[in-house]
């Protein structure tokens, strides 16, 4: 337990650029062992035997993983101070990603999925902690929330962009996927000085954990099952983009590409959208405007012909789910001012929201190996995001007060 910090003690912020730097060297390590996994898929299924309902498991467990985490990090930071909780997932990232490197003969199956459980852990205790250290630290929160996520997106495109080239060069997609141990190492190297000199500026003492039972349930209901449909998009097109572009005829390396070029998109998005929603309390015209975008995209995948070019939906879609990621958690934040009561929600809605995405690659899967075909699966996620269009229409900032004077649900 740590000691509380006196009043008299003078605490010391980061700058924006620090804080910023820091997110980002962070927040670069949270997708590449999900993307690395879509452009060497094909080695990966020829060398283990895994179907594609089988390859579904290795994004499912990372993002159940990452789901339940979000609730062990919530008790867990009763007792242990932000900087270690962090501290700690970055070791856990940097575990999982060299283990890839083993090569267990009849066990490889259990040892990748034992990569994806150690990976998504780590990952759910990074998202459900950083936004804190963010909405304490930040003079600025959205925009420093879009760096943030931004990083995150910038992470995933360089794992699906670089992973294919460095199977080749390596002649391994065993070592391909094990390089991305060296960002969580530069991550945790300067984490923790970082945040030994800032520390105080937003974990002054431990928490007596407030509960989120002063938002109505309807709203919380409401945010969860936003943010899951969200993920839900994400997560699938994290996984089978590249597959479903080797089944038009593109090459591993050109899909790798392809999902790169895409999540390139992301990051733009994940900056754009966030500052346009600065300027006003009421972000549901960001909000809405990228949801309507992935709808755009998803629809286009699923009655693609190569007589068009790819980059088009995939633009759509880049704009669309880099955007939505941090619209959705500044929107989820914004319903409380309080830092520790908005990194609960936040928290809570990442754990139930990443639980209930789990299963969409696995569904995914299982439909492309009955179907022979994706389109199915993009127009269901299509009609998803159609329901969270009509929930987040819903989020106006003049009624969050009164959400949070709602009665609490009896436990």
């Amino acid at each position: 337990m740590s000691k509380h910090i006196h009043s008299h003690t003078p605490v010391k912020r980061p700058t924006a650029l620090s804080l910023a730097i820091i997110c980002v060297l962070v927040g670069l390590n949270l997708r590449p062992a999900l993307a690395a996994i879509g452009p060497v898929v094909t080695q990966l299924q020829l060398d283990t035997g895994l179907s594609f309902s089988g390859v579904a498991w290795l994004t499912l467990l990372p993002v159940f993983a990452m789901g339940v985490g979000c609730f062990v990090t919530l008790w867990l930071r009763r007792y242990i101070s932000l900087p270690q909780l962090i501290q700690a997932a970055l070791v856990l990232l940097l575990l999982a990603n060299l283990l890839r490197l083993v090569d267990a003969g009849r066990f490889n199956t259990l040892t990748l999925l034992l990569t994806a459980l150690l990976s998504g852990s780590g990952i759910a205790v990074i998202q459900a902690t950083l936004p804190i250290v963010i909405k304490s630290s930040s003079r600025d929160g959205a925009k420093t929330m879009g760096i943030y996520v931004s990083a995150i997106m910038a992470g995933a495109a360089l794992a699906a962009g670089l992973t294919p080239y460095l199977a080749e060069w390596l002649e391994s997609w065993r070592a391909a996927l094990a390089f991305w141990a060296l960002p969580a190492m530069i991550a945790l190297v300067a984490w923790r000085p970082w945040s030994a000199r800032y520390a105080r500026s937003f974990s002054s003492s431990l928490i007596a954990q407030p509960q989120v039972k002063q938002l109505s349930l309807s709203r919380l209901v409401s945010l969860t099952a936003t943010f899951s449909m969200a993920a839900a998009g994400y997560v699938c097109v994290l996984a089978w983009l590249p597959p479903f572009l080797v089944d038009l005829g593109y090459s591993n390396t050109q899909s790798g590409l392809f999902l790169g070029y895409l999540t390139a998109v992301e990051v733009i998005a994940g900056l754009l959208f966030p500052a346009w929603a600065a300027g006003s309390t009421d972000r549901r015209k960001a909000l809405l405007s990228v949801l309507i975008l992935s709808i755009s995209g998803f629809i286009w995948l699923a009655n693609f012909s190569l007589t068009t070019s790819i980059l088009l939906p995939l633009t759509l879609l880049g704009l669309g789910i880099g955007g939505q990621f941090p619209m959705i958690m500044i929107v989820t934040m914004d319903h409380h001012q309080d830092t520790q009561l908005a990194g609960s929600l936040i928290g809570k809605v990442q754990g139930y929201g990443y639980s209930l995405a789990a299963i969409t690659p696995l569904i995914m899967g299982y439909v492309r190996d009955q179907l022979g075909s994706f389109s199915a699966a993009w127009l269901a996620l299509a009609m998803m995001y159609s329901v969270a269009l009509l929930l987040c229409s819903r989020y106006d900032p003049s009624r969050y007060l009164q959400l949070q004077r709602a009665p609490a649900p009896s436990s």
